[in-house]
């Protein structure tokens, strides 16, 4: 019987030979590995050190000027995504660098991005020729194929978290981008514009001249004086969730969706002294602490978190927090991409 496997196996194995030249492989070999049980990633559970990035940062500014650059950022890369330049599988991080006086040229792009401000004060994101002034612990979105550029009219250094879908549009082969030859796009309305149009829920009657920007995503700035006023007065007002604390979701007033068609982002206030119970979901999510200090314990890793840490969480990793002291949290992933597909899914214990 033996002697019948091992001949057999031996023409299976001469089988396969023949068909590997001609692009042809036998699924039953592979089927296991392909189709898994669970989530079998190979993104890891990593933190990075804000202070020590900045130090690097500041270093590259003085060797670099932001145009010469284009964008001078250094790329967060997960260990366990080597020559990716992916945070997660399906996202990029990287924390960019704009100097006094500097303009990082106006460009386009399919990759939708999201700016996190982690450090400085007074800079500017322009969209479509609007400015956003950035503040700290702004989310300021640049919608794919919207034109963009930033500048910094302050007297400090401004340092951002940028949170991009570029390999998920590496995966479809979809990426374009464009310059727009000049250092910025003329400007089209006054600063904030869209926040007074299209912020507070409300938006311009559809059809009038007050309705300029695009339908499916007019907002592109969420100051933190709101948001963070919002997660104040929920945490007055309610009792933590057990697995979350008091958590908001960034939304598109278009919509109710998701910020934006690849990305969903959010904000979370864990009290001081409170731990969460385990939760684990499909979407890896990337977080800074931006308040606060405490404890994750990622699958069987533990990281302590402080001010201006960025830290990943993989898929499918049960996540535990402890607040040492009031922790508030920025996080986004790709769970409005999954959510489309019909893959997104969460347990908890």
């Amino acid at each position: 019987m033996s002697t019948l496997v091992n001949d057999q196996r031996q023409q299976l194995e001469g089988l396969y030979d023949e068909m590997r030249p001609k692009g042809l492989y036998p699924l039953w070999e592979h089927l296991a590995a392909l189709v898994t049980p669970e989530p079998r990633g190979q993104t890891k559970a990593v933190k990075w050190n804000f202070s020590e990035i900045r130090d690097y940062l500041m270093r590259a500014g003085d060797l670099i000027s932001a145009h010469d650059a284009e964008r001078r950022v250094l790329i967060l890369e997960n260990p366990g995504l080597p020559g990716t330049s992916g945070i997660t599988s399906s996202l990029y991080a990287g924390l960019q660098l704009i100097l006094p006086g500097e303009v990082a040229p106006c460009h386009r792009h399919s990759q939708c991005a999201l700016r996190f401000v982690l450090d400085g004060d007074g800079a500017f994101t322009a969209v479509d020729g609007e400015k956003a002034v950035m503040r700290p612990f702004d989310l300021i979105l640049t919608p794919n194929w919207q034109w963009h550029d930033h500048g910094n009219v302050s007297g400090k250094p401004m340092i951002w978290l940028d949170g991009l879908d570029i390999p998920t549009v590496h995966h479809f082969d979809a990426s374009f981008a464009e310059k727009l030859g000049q250092e910025a796009m003329s400007e089209s309305a006054p600063a904030d514009d869209s926040m007074r149009r299209y912020g507070r829920n409300l938006r311009p009657m559809r059809g009038s001249t007050a309705d300029r920007r695009p339908t499916e995503l007019p907002l592109f700035h969420y100051p933190y004086s709101e948001w963070r006023h919002s997660l104040t007065s929920l945490a007055e007002a309610d009792a933590p969730d057990p697995h979350l604390g008091h958590a908001l979701e960034f939304l598109n007033p278009a919509n109710g969706g998701a910020i934006m068609p690849t990305i969903s982002a959010h904000v979370r206030l864990l009290p001081a002294g409170f731990e969460s119970r385990g939760r684990k979901s499909t979407d890896a999510t990337v977080f800074t602490v931006v308040e606060g200090s405490g404890q994750a314990q990622i699958g069987e890793i533990e990281q302590g978190l402080k001010h201006g840490d960025i830290f990943v969480v993989p898929s499918w990793h049960t996540l535990r927090i402890r607040a040492t002291d009031e922790l508030v949290l920025f996080g986004y992933s790709d769970r409005a991409a999954q959510e489309k597909l019909g893959l997104y899914r969460e347990a908890k214990a």
